[in-house]
C-alpha cells in the first residue's frame, strides 16, 4: 500500500513569520526531495516526500495579509481547506525568492496569451551517454545480480578469492546458493587499528535489508597495536581493554547470521573482507557501483549526503560509526536498484562534487580572511553567489517545472505574453499542464487598477479600523461612583486589556474596553452581558457601526476555521505563572499537543491567557467544559474556542501598536455606501476564490500546494504576506 505524504509545522506561536528563504528551503526540498544536497526545512517536516504527486504553488500577485482577512468571508475555500498558515516576510524581488536565481527556462508561445514556462523533457543526450554508469550498465533497471561483481571485477579490486594465494587461513562463509535478484542484502563495514601485523579488525557492524542492526560489535586485535587511529575509527585503548571477542569468533558469528545466497554490499568492501580474513562470493561494492570517470571513486560521506540527503561521518563525532557507514552503503545499493542507472547518472554527482569543492574552498577562504580589511581589499573580493535555481535542477532530473502567469507579473524575464490574459485562461491552461508538470506555479491577479499604493492605504485603514471594533466593547450603565478597579479586575478575567476609558457623553457612565486579543473580547460578550459588575447589572456590546453588522458571522466563520480546529483560549491566569507552571498544570487534559502562552513582543512579559491545541477536537471540546470555573492559584478560569491563530495574533498586536490614529467608537453612525470598486473588488476576491477551488480539486491525492499572497514591499510601505499549505489527501482536504 502507497504511504501517503502528510505535513507537520508548529505554527501556533506568535514567531510563526517565515522568510523567503525558509520558503525557498520547503519547496527546493519539496520538489527534488534528498538529492541535490537538500534537507528537510528546518521550521517544518514532510513525511514521505518522495511519494509527493507533485508541488503546486498558487501566487496571488500583490495580494498580502491584508486581502486576506479584509475579505475573510469571500475566501471560503482557502480558510476550510488549508490548516496550515504562516505570516510571510515580504520580498522585494519575489519570484527570486521564490524558486532563485538564474532559472534557464524556456518560454513556449501558448494560445489566448497565456504565459507558460516549462523546461523541455531531457533526451537521452550525449552527454548522458557518456556517463560512466550509463557506459558500464546500460540505461534500463534491473535486479541486483546486475550490480554483483563479476569473478574478474573481484580479482581486479583486490578481493579474497577462494584459493588465491594471499588468502590462505581465509575463512568462507558458505554463501555458496545461486544467487537471484529477490536475494536478501546486507550492509557490512568494518573499523581497523594499524597492528605489528597490518590492518586488524576492532569493530564490526552488519545491517540487514530494512536497515536493522544485527552486530555491532568490538574485536581484540591479534598483535600489539601501534595505532588506533581514533580520528577515523573511534577506537580507543579503554575501549579495547575489556574486551574478548576475537577474529574467530566474529567469523564463526557471521558464517551463521548470513543465510546462503546473501548478497554483502559495502563501500570498497574489499577492505572490510581483507581485514575479516573471509571470502564471501556475492558483492555489491558501492564505490565502483558509482564509479566517476577514468576509475575515481566518490567517498561513502558525499554519496551519502548527495543522494540520500544524509549526513554521515559528522566532524562532531569521535571517528565514525561502522553501523552508519554499512546502512549508508546498503540504503545507496537499494537506491541504484530502484532508480535505475538513468536516475543515478541524471543526479549529476560529478557537478555536485565540484560545487561542494568550490563552496569549501570558498568557506576556507573566508575562515582565513584577517579582520580590518581596508576597504580596497573589500572592492577587490568577488560579488557573492546567487541563490540556486532549483528548478534548473528539476530540469536536470528530466522534471518539466511549469510557470504561468500575466507579463506583468513576471518580474525575472522568465516569461513572454500579451496583457490581455485573464485568470480564467490561466486556470483553464492550468487544468490542462499542470497534471503533466511535477512543479508547478500559477500567478493570479485582481488586476492593475487594484495594486496601486492608494488603494493599499485605504484598505488597510479599514482593516485595522475593523479589527479595532472587534476588540473593543462598551459595558453599561453603571452608578456615577462606580469602583473602576473593579471593572478592570471583571474584565480583566477574559484576557489582556490594551485600554480603558470611561465614556462621558451618555446619561450614566459607560466604559470602553479595548482588548488585545478577539477571544478576549468575545469572551467578555458571552459571559458578561446580563451580569451584575461593580454594582450594577450591565450590558455588554460591541460598537454599531456599517462594518460591524456582519460581525457575529464573521465570529462563526473564524470559530470553524479549519486552522482553530482542536485549539481553545483559556484566559484568567496569573502572570507571574511560566510555561512550565502552565504545562505541569493542564498535563492531566487528554491529548494536549501544544501549548502557547502569548508574550507583548515589546516588553518580553507574558499576558494572562494562553492557548491549548489538541490531537483531537473532540479533546478540545472535553478540555472546554472541564476548564470553565476551573481554579489555578486561587485564580478562576475562563476559556472557549480559539478565533485568531498565531499569525493573525501578532498581526493584530502590529496594528494596535502602530502609529496609526485609533479612531473614535460610537453606538451609531451614519452607514456609508460600499465604494464601487470595492464591492467589485468582492466579487473579482470571490471569484478567485472559486478558481483556485477548481484548482485544488483537480490535483492528484498526496500533491503539495501552497498558496501566497506574496505581501508588499514598496517605498510606499510594505505589508506582511500569508502563506497557506497542505498536502491533499483521498478526500480532497490537506493532510495535516
Amino acid at each position: 500500500q502507497e504511504k501517503s505524504c502528510h505535513l507537520s509545522a508548529a505554527l501556533l506561536g506568535e514567531d510563526s513569520e517565515i522568510s523567503a528563504d525558509q520558503l525557498y528551503e520547503l519547496l527546493k526540498y519539496a520538489a527534488l526531495g534528498k538529492c541535490h544536497n537538500t534537507a528537510q526545512p528546518s521550521w517544518c517536516h514532510i513525511y514521505h516526500q518522495s511519494h509527493l504527486a507533485g508541488v503546486v504553488v498558487v501566487v496571488l500577485h500583490e495580494m498580502s495579509q491584508l486581502h486576506f482577512y479584509r475579505f475573510y468571508l469571500q475566501f471560503k475555500h482557502l480558510r476550510k481547506v488549508f490548516q496550515h498558515r504562516f505570516t510571510l516576510a515580504p520580498s522585494t524581488n519575489f519570484p527570486v525568492s521564490l524558486y532563485g536565481e538564474g532559472a534557464n527556462l524556456k518560454p513556449h508561445n501558448t494560445p489566448q496569451g497565456v504565459t507558460s514556462t516549462s523546461s523541455e523533457c531531457i533526451s537521452k543526450s550525449s552527454d548522458l551517454q557518456c556517463d560512466p554508469i550509463i557506459r558500464r550498465y546500460g540505461e534500463k533497471k534491473q535486479g541486483l545480480t546486475s550490480y554483483t561483481l563479476t569473478l574478474e571485477e573481484q580479482k581486479k579490486n583486490n578481493y579474497p578469492i577462494e584459493g588465491s594465494p594471499g588468502c590462505r587461513g581465509y575463512i568462507s562463509t558458505e554463501c555458496d546458493q545461486q544467487r537471484t535478484d529477490s536475494s536478501p542484502l546486507f550492509g557490512l563495514d568494518c573499523e581497523m587499528c594499524l597492528t605489528a601485523k597490518g590492518n586488524e579488525v576492532t569493530r564490526v557492524s552488519l545491517v540487514d535489508a530494512r536497515g536493522q542492526c544485527l552486530l555491532n560489535e568490538l574485536v581484540k586485535p591479534q598483535s600489539p597495536v601501534l595505532s588506533y587511529r581514533t580520528r577515523f575509527s573511534g577506537i580507543t585503548k579503554k575501549m579495547l581493554l575489556p574486551v574478548k571477542t576475537r577474529l574467530s569468533d566474529i567469523q564463526t558469528r557471521l558464517k551463521k547470521m548470513l543465510p546462503h545466497d546473501a548478497v554483502l554490499v559495502g563501500h570498497s568492501l574489499n577492505s572490510d573482507l581483507q581485514a575479516l580474513e573471509m571470502i564471501h562470493p556475492s558483492v555489491i561494492d558501492t564505490s565502483l557501483l558509482f564509479a566517476r570517470s577514468e576509475g575515481r571513486r566518490f567517498k561513502l560521506k558525499f554519496l551519502a549526503k548527495a543522494v540520500l540527503g544524509k549526513e554521515i561521518q559528522c566532524e562532531q563525532k569521535l571517528g565514525h560509526d561502522p553501523t552508519e557507514d554499512a546502512r549508508a552503503a546498503l540504503e545507496l545499493a537499494q537506491f541504484f536498484i530502484e532508480q535505475g542507472p538513468t536516475k543515478v547518472a541524471e543526479l549529476n554527482l560529478e557537478m555536485l562534487l565540484t560545487a561542494e569543492k568550490l563552496s569549501e574552498i570558498s568557506q576556507n577562504k573566508a575562515a582565513l580572511q584577517p579582520q580590518g580589511c581596508g576597504f580596497q581589499e573589500q572592492l577587490n573580493e568577488p560579488p557573492p553567489l546567487s541563490k540556486p535555481c532549483f528548478l534548473d535542477c528539476l530540469q536536470v532530473t528530466g522534471q518539466k517545472p511549469l510557470l504561468l502567469g500575466r507579463q506583468e507579473l513576471d518580474s525575472s524575464g522568465l516569461c513572454q505574453s500579451n496583457l490581455s490574459t485573464s485568470n480564467k485562461q490561466i486556470l483553464q491552461r492550468a487544468l490542462e499542464d499542470v497534471p503533466l508538470s511535477k512543479f508547478s506555479i500559477i500567478q493570479f491577479s485582481l488586476g492593475p487598477e487594484y495594486l496601486a499604493s492608494h488603494f493599499h492605504a485605504g484598505l488597510y485603514e479599514k482593516v485595522r479600523s475593523k479589527l479595532t471594533d472587534m476588540l473593543t466593547i462598551y459595558a453599561g450603565p453603571f452608578e456615577e461612583n462606580f469602583c473602576m478597579k473593579s471593572v478592570k479586575k471583571e474584565f480583566g478575567r477574559c484576557g489582556p486589556i490594551q485600554s480603558l476609558t470611561v465614556v462621558t457623553e451618555t446619561f450614566q457612565p459607560y466604559v470602553c474596553i479595548q482588548y488585545e486579543v478577539l477571544e478576549a473580547a468575545q469572551l467578555a460578550v458571552e459571559s458578561l452581558n446580563g451580569a451584575e459588575v461593580a454594582g450594577s447589572c450591565i450590558k455588554v456590546q460591541r460598537p454599531v457601526t456599517a462594518a460591524m453588522l456582519d460581525c457575529n458571522v464573521l465570529i462563526e466563520e473564524l470559530e470553524l476555521d479549519v486552522e482553530n480546529e482542536g485549539v481553545i483560549y483559556v484566559a484568567g491566569l496569573k502572570k507571574s505563572l511560566t510555561e512550565t507552571d502552565l504545562q505541569e498544570e493542564f498535563s492531566q487534559l487528554k491529548d494536549l499537543e501544544t501549548l502557547f502562552l502569548p508574550k507583548d513582543l515589546q516588553s518580553g512579559k507574558h499576558r494572562n491567557c494562553c492557548f491549548l491545541k489538541f490531537q483531537k477536537t473532540q479533546s478540545a471540546v472535553d478540555a472546554l467544559e472541564a476548564l470553565n470555573g476551573w481554579t489555578m492559584k486561587g485564580s478562576e478560569l475562563r476559556s472557549r474556542n480559539a478565533l485568531a491563530p498565531g499569525h493573525l495574533w501578532r498581526w493584530i498586536w502590529q496594528m494596535n501598536h502602530s502609529n496609526g490614529k485609533q479612531g473614535k467608537h460610537i453606538f451609531y453612525e451614519k452607514m456609508e455606501q460600499l465604494s464601487d470598486s470595492e464591492q467589485d473588488l468582492r466579487k473579482k476576491v470571490k471569484k478567485l476564490d472559486h478558481h483556485i477551488k477548481k484548482l485544488y480539486r483537480s490535483l492528484q491525492s498526496n500533491t503539495l500546494c501552497v498558496v501566497l499572497f506574496p505581501g508588499v514591499n514598496s517605498t510606499h510601505g510594505s505589508q506582511s504576506g500569508l502563506g497557506l499549505m497542505g498536502i491533499k489527501d483521498d478526500e480532497g482536504r490537506s493532510a495535516c
